[in-house]
């Protein structure tokens, strides 16, 4: 008997196949390609290694030093004075410093409260400038250190560091050209030059 030739699928039982594939999962799914020849992977990004940090022998029971507490954020008077921009003539502010010049006048304010040192302050410069004074000397005193600084520390001499803020407030701050810390033959830390402008 003669073997019938398979027969190819008709456009329809092609078209029916193609769906019934579409849904089903192939047991030996196509292997991946590989990369195509010559592609080389891009480098990996290079991670920063940690500093190393060194750390200090430390023994077992041995206590740790605490870091110095400081209160203090402002500079000290001084420096905030020292490092002032010099407005007045260079020659002259030097011998101010260093003594040479003699204050033509004085007001000792300390022991006042704050609300009597204001307005004596501020007649006492503006009296001056009117009268054509260069060069005057406020006596501040150096202040006590208080014995408990509580939670919010304060520094001592509360003229101290009062008066330099109010001789560059109105009315002063228009007649007052430098103020800087008073040579020690003229009261050192607790006194100031006050030089003041020309009077018109």
């Amino acid at each position: 008997m003669a073997r019938r030739k398979p027969r190819g699928l008709s456009p329809e039982d092609r078209a029916l196949w193609d769906k019934v594939a579409e849904t089903a999962t192939p047991l030996h799914p196509p292997k991946r390609r590989g990369p195509p020849e010559g592609w080389t992977p891009p480098p990996k990004p290079v991670q920063p290694t940690p500093p190393s940090r060194v750390l200090p022998d430390f023994r077992l029971g041995q206590s740790a030093t605490p870091p110095p507490v400081s209160h203090d954020i402002a500079p000290e008077l001084a420096d905030r004075l020292a490092h002032a921009p010099v407005r007045m003539d260079r020659k002259s502010f030097t011998r101010m410093t260093r003594g040479k010049l003699s204050p033509e006048a004085r007001i000792d304010l300390h022991g006042m409260t704050l609300a009597r040192a204001h307005p004596t302050l501020t007649g006492f410069v503006l009296r001056a400038h009117a009268e054509g004074k260069r060069l005057v000397l406020v006596i501040t005193g150096k202040g006590r250190r208080a014995t408990d600084d509580g939670p919010i520390p304060s520094r001592p001499g509360v003229l101290k560091h009062q008066v330099p803020q109010w001789l560059t407030m109105p009315p002063l701050g228009g007649v007052v050209l430098q103020v800087t810390q008073a040579h020690q033959k003229h009261g050192g830390a607790g006194a100031y030059y006050v030089y003041l402008r020309r009077a018109r």
